[in-house]
């Protein structure tokens, strides 16, 4: 069972911990860090990979669905908090679940596990690669149709919300996140960018900051990812 990496954010000290305790109750969950606010959530978000964060909507300067509002990709999200009346516009924001403090063990575990069965879901019914030696082609869940993908035709992929958007000759837009679709790809794409993935074979030069592919699409190379391309530059 894959581990999942979850973030918690919360102002106060004893709500983090008790989330921290109960997350060291379950073998197939670890935190990867805490956060007292918005800020440092965004901070810690720009630079890692989280599968699944622990969300108070009470902070300081800018609260959970304020932030939740101003991400572009999302991970899995469970809301912590003493405030009911925020529900409903938690679960507009495609919220996994949302917990009233203060909330059992029990309940918590409810809470991750509706979160499992949704990361199923998403990686079986969105996304099924056509079992061969080497991936060449992927099946694609988009507006009620499926669709098959060779890889060597897609020139793109953007992170969109809670879905991607896939860029070949038209885009194609699909239910899942970037990194669960990252997993999927053989090794001729080459993350750049928080919200990018690129078909490296489709590399026309790098001018900057910014990759300019064979389709001529400009996309930003961000200073986390540079190093990373260009060591796939060299052992290409």
């Amino acid at each position: 069972m894959k581990v999942l990496r979850c973030l918690i954010a919360d102002d106060e000290p004893i709500a983090r911990q008790i989330i921290e305790n109960y997350i060291k109750e379950i073998p197939y969950l670890e935190v990867v860090s805490t956060c007292k606010n918005a800020f440092e959530v965004m901070a810690f978000l720009q630079e890692n990979h989280v599968d699944l964060l622990f969300l108070d909507i009470n902070m300081p300067k800018l609260s959970g669905i304020s932030l939740l509002k101003t991400m572009q990709q999302k991970p899995q999200v469970i809301i912590t908090t003493a405030y009911p009346e925020y529900a409903v516009e938690g679960f507009e924001l495609s919220v996994t679940d949302y917990l009233l403090k203060p909330f059992s063990l029990e309940r918590f575990i409810q809470a991750v596990i509706k979160v499992q069965q949704k990361l199923t879901n998403n990686n079986n019914t969105n996304i099924v690669i056509e079992k061969e030696d080497t991936i060449t082609s992927i099946y694609v869940k988009s507006d009620k149709k499926i669709i098959k993908l060779n890889l060597d035709t897609i020139n793109y992929i953007e992170a969109y919300g809670n879905y991607i958007k896939i860029y070949t000759h038209q885009m194609i837009l699909t239910p899942t996140t970037l990194s669960d679709f990252a997993e999927k790809l053989s090794n001729d794409f080459i993350r750049i960018h928080k919200s990018f993935i690129v078909n490296f074979n489709k590399l026309k030069l790098i001018d900057g900051n910014q990759m300019v592919l064979t389709n001529d699409s400009k996309l930003p190379i961000s200073k986390s990812y540079r190093k990373m391309v260009l060591n796939k530059i060299d052992n290409a």
